[in-house]
């Protein structure tokens, strides 16, 4: 065994000897992670080598600290201390640190005991970096660690006094079970994840990353980074940028000769700026970037901001570039936006933070803005300000080789300036941790997010990471399971977000349509009756110019009165405009109406050519004085200042040139109100489960598997794991001779049998003679087997096999894989080959409620046979949900089932029979979210 690079490493990685085996660094529990305060640092397993830097950190400490931590005073570690403290087998002894700056700013391990499932665990933290998160950041990674050999309990002795040891055991969610035994505090806890634990996990995860991100949106100090051959065209040029917008805190500019930038400081090195930098933002050539992260980090700042390209875009060198520049940035404790970042806006007026390389910028509004690429980021805001749309704040992550929508949405969470999110996703790093923080985001805040058609399936350029090989739609299952609001380009978000940050969001779905064009009225009907809008009042025939009557009078009277009933909860306006009609004195009435009823509106003015093109987007009467949300007009006063622009921000009608766009976009508002009224987000929890047990049976034929290959189980295995979750699978008996499958029959319980194949496909193929049903005597069995046998003589050579007949009723199917992108994911469909032709599955990522389990079986269109449509008897609907729950906690649970499939499910008016069933076992990944924090890589 030889040691490289402070990792071990057998002396013939190919074939390591059993000595080797437990000292192979286990690489895959390394991670980036962010701290209580918003900083990074890195976690890894202990080697060696960490004998200096652990003797330095214990070198720091006081004396005080080191008596709760050893019971005694130790001036010092001894030789045999520092061994045993560093060297490890990573299996029944393993130990992890947190380095930053290079430095050991905390050490914990576990120690396996004398009973196998319990360790032993003990942490020390440098006192110059306690409070900031890193007792609770180790235990979780040291409990996942330790499930993942084998352990399920933790155990502690620790002294009365050590308050804040014990406060880190008590506030991470696990359930304590403490013993006073001679002066000390004896801890033991179960190790598994808990609802609670989760919880805790994920509040700790949301402020550190919330406020890692709030460092970089809302800095006091920035620093802009230049060269001084080109000071005017790049750093000089952002200082001009920043200094227009108004920026509130202190502003200083670097470059190596020093040259002005007007009234800015110029330093020539970042460490003579003397108060903290939160931002560094960085203009210089991709030659110089490395020096220049190196140099934020000596100089403490907290993130950087890299408007450079030609990183991970420019092949396999740009990508070892950009990794580089990451790992030198979270080693100083930094975040990085970008590189290739069209850069940041933050319209809050205690901050006026703009950071972009743009000429026009969105004004202060409700509306989140985040793109990767810079494209896409100009396009966003080039749009919004056409638009008329408001901006909180805007986030162009480039690359996204550190900050990434997840990040963002986090900062949004408690950012009361922004209503609305809003994401274009050219790729997702962690799909699982995305639909986890977007499905608590959206119950508070609309979230809606574009994708490129291959997003998640393929990798654009400048991106890293997984991709995978799930059902393009699987990742919108994800977005609908999460409440996130799907648009398939950007102009689309922002259709829908002109309905969400300007106007109330309408209670249910029942509209009124005024229009002036009754065969226009009736398309745009019967279009909102295909997206599930219920259109009650149909008033297609206004005439706005009629002599002898004001026709904008009768339009408001119509309009106020449709929607001041209980029974409408919007209103939608077609008109075609002439050079007789003004679309703004149309629009100023829906807008009225809306104002005064305090229920949504939205406009179309198709072939409008005449007049100001802002009536696509936002049109705002800024002679009204509408009242404030809650106000009657008799009590509303003119606005005035920052009033003003808030009131300008709120009341707006959102106007579209495409009628089909008004109704579309007015639609996804629809569909994201009820599923917030209606997803409960309960947990589906079905009864009768036992992990451990599967686990158990899952562990003793993982020593079959190698590499990538799969192995699939027997039945008796497949049917003793889908045992232990609640599954009963019905038996199956082979035979080779008709008097075995007599005997078979008679072990069933007698006729009628089905006689198959055991081939995996034509056993579902009654057409290609692969299955014979209803067979009610010997005699009438082996006549059947001779026919089987001559029947699939073209396709080979096959055993047979009998099982029970159960009752007849409807065949469906239910399938789960291990995805390398969103880890489990779990599809439903009817069986048949119309399921298969026409995409016909509904597809879901575990975890899922029980409104995702209720919506799930009855997605697929050929469903609808599950509820007695068609003169066909409805089914036992609530046991496939049930199934359905147990396969999807059974695939949450156990990331080495590489495969599962439930084919066929015969479900009936009274029964549910699994009959067929086959489990593929492979290597398991380390999934993108579980249950320890840790940054994308």
């Amino acid at each position: 065994m030889t040691e490289t690079n402070d990792v071990f490493t057998p002396a013939d990685p190919n074939s390591p000897t059993t000595a080797e085996i437990p000292f192979i660094y286990p690489a895959h529990w390394e991670a980036d992670v962010v701290l209580r305060d918003g900083a990074t640092a890195h976690l890894r397993p202990v080697v060696p080598t960490d004998r200096a830097a652990l003797e330095k950190m214990y070198a720091g400490q006081s004396e005080r600290t080191i008596y709760l931590r050893f019971f005694a005073h130790k001036p010092t570690l001894s030789d045999k201390e520092l061994t045993r403290f560093t060297t490890v087998d990573h299996k029944d002894r393993v130990a992890f640190v947190i380095m930053l700056d290079g430095e050991m700013i905390g050490i914990g391990r576990y120690d396996r005991a004398t009973d196998p499932t319990e360790a032993e665990v003990a942490f020390m933290i440098s006192d110059a970096h306690q409070g900031r998160g890193i007792g609770s950041i180790l235990l979780e990674h040291l409990a996942a660690a330790a499930n993942e050999k084998g352990i399920e309990r933790f155990s502690a002795e620790v002294l009365p006094q050590n308050r804040k040891m014990l406060n880190v055991f008590t506030d991470a969610g696990y359930e304590l079970a403490r013993e006073f035994d001679d002066g000390l505090v004896a801890v033991h806890f179960n190790i598994d994840p808990t609802d609670r634990s989760r919880g805790v996990m994920e509040a700790r995860e949301h402020r550190a990353e919330a406020k890692s991100i709030a460092e970089l949106l809302a800095p006091e100090v920035i620093a802009v980074m230049g060269t001084a051959d080109a000071w005017e065209t790049n750093g000089h040029k952002v200082i001009r940028t920043i200094r227009e917008g108004g920026f509130t805190g202190k502003l200083y500019g670097y470059n190596s000769a020093g040259t002005a930038a007007g009234d800015t400081p110029v330093v020539t090195d970042l460490t003579q700026i003397e108060e903290r930098i939160d931002l560094a933002i960085i203009a210089v050539p991709i030659t110089e970037v490395a020096a220049a992260v190196e140099s934020a980090g000596q100089a403490g700042a907290r993130g950087v901001l890299i408007y450079t390209t030609g990183f991970a875009e420019d092949g396999a060198r740009g990508r070892a570039r950009q990794k580089a520049l990451v790992k030198t940035a979270r080693s100083f404790g930094m975040r990085v936006i970008g590189p290739a970042s069209f850069g940041v806006l933050n319209n809050d007026p205690a901050v006026k933070l703009d950071a972009t390389i743009s000429t026009y910028d969105p004004a202060p509004g409700a509306l989140g803005l985040f793109s990767q690429s810079s494209a896409i980021g100009a396009m966003f805001s080039n749009s919004a300000v056409r638009r008329n749309i408001g901006v909180s704040s805007l986030v162009s992550a480039g690359n996204r080789a550190d900050v990434s929508g997840n990040d963002i949405m986090q900062y949004w969470e408690d950012d009361s300036a922004t209503k609305v999110c809003a994401l274009y996703l050219e790729s997702i790093g962690n799909p699982r941790k995305f639909s986890r923080i977007a499905r608590r985001l959206s119950r508070v805040k609309p979230v809606l997010v574009a994708k490129n058609a291959v997003t998640g399936q393929q990798l654009p350029p400048g991106h890293s990471g997984r991709t995978s090989i799930a059902p393009t739609q699987a990742i919108d299952a994800m977005f609908r399971q999460a409440g996130v609001i799907s648009a398939e380009t950007f102009d689309q978000i922002l259709d829908i977000a002109q309905i969400l940050v300007f106007q109330p969001l309408p209670a249910g779905r029942r509209v009124a349509l005024l229009s002036n064009a009754s065969a226009l009225g009736q398309i745009i009907a019967d279009k909102a009756g295909e997206l599930g809008i219920d259109v009650r009042i149909n008033e297609s025939m206004l005439r706005l110019t009629d002599e002898g009557l004001d026709g904008l009078e009768v339009l408001e009277e119509v309009a106020t009165g449709a929607l001041e009933a209980s029974d409408i909860d919007a209103v939608i306006g077609v008109f075609l405009t002439g050079e007789s009609i003004d679309p703004r004195d149309v629009a100023r009435v829906l807008l009225r109406a809306s104002a005064a009823t305090g229920k949504p509106a939205v406009a179309s003015f198709p072939g409008t050519v005449t007049f100001e093109q802002s009536l696509r987007g936002i049109w705002q009467d800024e002679t009204a004085n509408y009242p404030a949300p809650g106000q009657t007009e008799s009590q509303g006063t003119e606005p005035t200042g920052e009033e003003a622009t808030r009131l300008m921000q709120t009341l707006g009608l959102p106007c579209y040139e495409s009628p089909g766009a008004s109704i579309k976009s007015l639609a996804a508002v629809m569909d994201y109100v009820e599923w917030r009224d209606k997803e409960t987000g309960v947990a589906a929890q079905p009864e009768g489960v036992s992990p451990k047990a599967a686990l158990a049976e899952i562990t003793a034929h993982m020593g079959d598997v190698t590499g990538e290959n799969l192995i699939e189980l027997d039945a008796e295995s497949t049917r003793a794991i889908l045992g232990h979750y609640g599954i009963d699978l019905l038996p199956e008996y082979g035979f080779s001779t008709p008097e075995q499958a007599h005997r078979a029959v008679q072990e069933i319980g007698g006729y009628p049998v089905v006689l198959k194949t055991t081939d995996p496909f034509l056993r579902h193929r009654i057409d290609l003679g692969g299955v014979r049903l209803g067979i009610e005597s010997d005699a009438e069995l082996e006549r059947e087997i001779v026919q089987m046998h001559r029947a699939l003589e073209p396709y080979g050579t096959f055993d047979l096999s009998v099982q029970e007949q159960v009752q007849a009723g409807q065949t469906a199917v239910l399938t789960a894989i291990e995805d390398p992108l969103m880890g489990p994911v779990v599809s439903f469909g009817m069986a048949g080959d119309a399921t298969s032709l026409l995409d016909d599955w509904a597809h879901r990522v575990p975890p899922l409620t029980e409104r995702d389990v209720y919506k799930m079986v009855r997605s697929p269109k050929a469903a609808a046979k599950l509820l007695g449509e068609a003169d066909l008897p409805a089914v036992r609907i609530d046991l496939l949900e049930d199934l359905c729950a147990r396969v999807a906690l059974l695939k949450d649970n156990h990331p080495e089932i590489a495969y599962l499939e439930l084919n066929p499910i015969l479900v009936s008016q009274e029964t549910m029979t699994v009959v067929g069933a086959r489990l593929k076992l492979g290597n398991p990944q380390q999934r993108t979210d579980s249950a320890r924090r840790t940054m994308s890589s």
